[in-house]
């Protein structure tokens, strides 16, 4: 009986018995993935800075980033900012626009708070807008991370 394993050659061919084995392992990859999420767990909330907002909550998933990050924030009290820097209302178009001259990507996201008005929020992403900012990606607060935090 013929194993894998036999370390015999056919004495007229001279040809080996081994037969490849087509399996392939895959437990090396799954540990070096699951390393990588953990890292990526642990260093994901020491990347987000920039001012304390009060966001809503949705479930949704992420966008990626691709240049360096801009973030529109407005707080509760209409205080408006871009990453951490105040800005007024009537001159944020022209600072965004300003900012986003000379990049490809048209990409911004805006954090405000949940206790704002509609209305308000919306002349915030037309000023946005107007500065010729293609892409609006709205941060929301993910429900699932609010709750083990209230833990």
């Amino acid at each position: 009986m013929f194993t894998p394993f036999d370390d015999k050659e056919d004495k007229k061919s001279g040809v080996s018995s081994y037969r490849l084995m087509s399996e392939i392992n895959i437990t090396p990859f799954v540990d070096v993935m699951l390393v990588l999420l953990v890292i990526f767990m642990v260093t994901a909330p020491i990347l987000v800075h920039g001012i304390r907002v009060n966001l809503p909550s949705a479930a949704a998933h992420a966008l990626k980033a691709p240049e360096k990050t801009i973030v529109v924030a407005v707080r509760s009290d209409r205080n408006v900012y871009i990453n951490k820097f105040r800005v007024g209302l009537p001159v944020l178009t022209e600072k965004l626009a300003a900012i986003y001259k000379h990049r490809k990507d048209k990409q911004i996201f805006l954090k405000a708070s949940s206790s704002l008005s509609y209305g308000y929020v919306i002349q915030v992403m037309a000023a946005i807008k107007d500065a010729g900012i293609t892409k609006i990606g709205m941060v929301t607060a993910n429900p699932v991370l609010a709750r083990r935090k209230g833990r």
